[in-house]
């Protein structure tokens, strides 16, 4: 079923029930990387607000969340060069180990400039788990990219955290634009 989210149509791509199922999978191998560790979840705004409260419910060892917002698309179908940081991380990471949690990887332009900011704290190691990938559309390898729920095509996406104009991301599935 088509949606309409302000000038653009947008089709069904991964349903909730897929979503749930992946973020269980991703949850528990969670538990068994980090287990002996207490690390600390820095989740993305504001698109992984959803996925990170999911993925959060699954883990089952000692961890610490805290949030930092970033910004490269500006309510536009296409991501920007220039990065809007508008919320920092408050947490001493200091030898600590982190996993940034993302709604998406698509240039990988936010997230190295959100790596090379967190490496100058001197964590004890970086990883980082994204809910959507898009492999074609990426400029630069990501090393610390080690959980991926879903690999897309280089298309725009809204739902469940990602939005179009600030719209969208209520939906319990994710959709691509027409």
């Amino acid at each position: 079923m088509k949606i309409k989210i302000a000038d653009l149509e947008f089709e069904p791509l991964i349903s909730a029930d897929i979503i749930e199922e992946r973020t269980r999978a991703i949850g528990q191998q969670l538990n068994v990387d980090f287990a002996g560790s207490i690390p600390v979840f820095v989740g993305v705004l504001n698109g992984s607000f959803l996925f990170i409260a999911d993925l959060i419910k699954q883990i089952d060892i000692p961890c610490e969340i805290a949030f930092t917002k970033l910004a490269s698309y500006y309510g536009g179908t296409t991501s920007k060069l220039k990065i809007r940081d508008d919320i920092d991380l408050i947490v001493d990471i200091k030898g600590r180990d982190v996993l940034i949690i993302e709604d998406i990887v698509d240039t990988g332009n936010t997230l190295h400039y959100l790596l090379d900011k967190l490496k100058q704290r001197n964590p004890a190691s970086i990883k980082v788990c994204s809910l959507l990938l898009k492999p074609a559309a990426l400029t630069n390898q990501i090393d610390e990219l080690k959980y991926v729920g879903f690999e897309i095509e280089n298309e725009f996406v809204v739902g469940y955290g990602l939005d179009y104009q600030e719209m969208g991301r209520n939906l319990r599935d994710i959709y691509k634009k027409v």
